[in-house]
C-alpha cells in the first residue's frame, strides 16, 4: 500500500528533524567523548564563548577505590601533565586545580588529590577572538589504587556555544578552587603567622573550633618536594598549629627567602596564601 504524505507536513517533519539535530550537535559541541581506561575516564568541556578568554575544563571519571592527583601528590604519586600546543587559536591555557583530599598512600605517608570525580577549570586565551577555537589536548595521568597505573589520552573540542550546558558544571568546579587570601584576612579561617623553628615551619591557624583543616605547601618551583605539614597537638591558646621540615629543596637552593604557597582547606571552602619564608 502506498501512503502519501502531504507536503506541508513533509516539510514540518524535516525541519523537526533538523533542528533536532542542530541542538544534539551543539549539545555534543558543549563535552569531547569520553576517553575511557580501565580504570577511569576523561573529556574536554566547554563554557559559553564571549570574547577572547574562554573558559573550560578537564573532566575526570574514577572507579570506586581509585585516585588521581593533585599538581603536587605529596609523599607520592604522579601529579596530571597536559601539552595544549597542538591546539587552534589559542594562545594561552591556565590550569586551575580545585582543592585536593588527603589520602594514605599505602607506604605510612600521604598523597593529595581526588577520588571519584573532580573537573579542572581552564582559563583559555584565544588569539583571535573572531575566529573558531579547537581545544586539543595530550593529558597524562596516573590512576592508583593499591598501584598505580600510568593513563595517557588525547582530546578535542572546538568552542562554539553561545549558551554552554556545561556552564552549571564550571561554576562548581570553580568555587572548588581555592581563594587568594592574605595572612590575617577576616575570612571563615586564616593563617595568622608563618615562622621558622630551626629546620621546621610552624604554621598557626586561627579557625573556629570543631571545624577540620588540611594544610599543604608547595615550593617555587615544582622540583620542591616539601612534605606534607602535620598537624600538631598541644599548640599556643587560639590556634591550631601545623609544621613541616624544610626537606625535598632541590640541589643548591636556599630556604631563606624562599616564596612557599600555602593551601588551607576546611570543608568546602579552601584558600590560597602566597608567603616568603624569612
Amino acid at each position: 500500500m502506498i501512503v502519501t504524505v502531504p507536503l506541508r507536513a513533509t516539510i514540518r517533519v524535516a525541519a523537526i528533524f533538523s533542528v533536532a539535530c542542530m541542538a544534539a550537535e551543539v549539545r555534543a559541541d558543549d563535552a569531547s567523548p569520553w576517553q575511557q581506561d580501565t580504570h577511569s575516564a576523561v573529556r574536554l568541556i566547554a563554557g559559553s564563548r564571549s570574547g577572547a578568554v574562554l573558559l573550560g575544563g578537564i573532566a575526570f571519571k574514577l572507579q570506586d577505590g581509585w585516585k588521581t592527583y593533585w599538581r603536587t601528590p605529596g609523599d607520592s604519586g604522579v601529579p596530571p601533565r597536559f601539552d595544549f600546543s597542538k591546539s587552534d587559536n589559542v594562545e594561552a591555557v591556565t590550569v586551575m586545580w580545585p582543592a585536593p583530599r588527603q589520602f594514605d598512600d599505602g607506604a605510612g605517608g600521604t598523597s593529595l588529590g581526588y577520588k571519584k570525580q573532580v573537573v579542572l577549570p581552564l582559563r583559555i586565551v584565544a588569539k583571535n577572538p573572531d575566529k573558531p577555537l579547537v581545544l586539543r589536548a595530550d593529558i597524562n595521568y596516573a590512576v592508583c589504587e593499591k598501584l598505580c597505573v600510568p593513563v595517557e589520552a588525547k582530546a578535542e573540542l572546538a568552542f562554539a556555544s553561545v549558551a554552554s550546558t556545561e556552564d552549571a558544571t564550571l561554576s562548581e568546579a570553580l568555587n572548588a578552587v581555592p581563594k587568594p587570601a592574605n595572612i590575617g584576612d577576616p575570612i571563615p579561617f586564616t593563617i595568622r603567622d608563618v615562622k621558622r623553628d630551626g629546620k621546621n615551619v610552624l604554621v598557626d591557624v586561627a579557625a573556629p573550633e570543631g571545624r577540620d583543616l588540611s594544610l599543604f605547601v608547595e615550593g617555587p618551583t615544582p622540583d620542591w618536594a616539601l612534605p606534607v605539614p602535620k598537624f600538631v597537638e598541644h599548640a599556643p591558646s587560639g590556634v591550631k598549629r601545623f609544621a613541616f621540615e624544610l626537606d625535598g629543596l632541590p640541589p643548591g637552593a636556599k630556604a631563606d627567602g624562599a616564596a612557599l604557597k600555602l593551601t588551607l582547606v576546611g570543608g568546602d571552602k579552601a584558600y590560597e596564601f602566597n608567603i616568603n619564608l624569612n
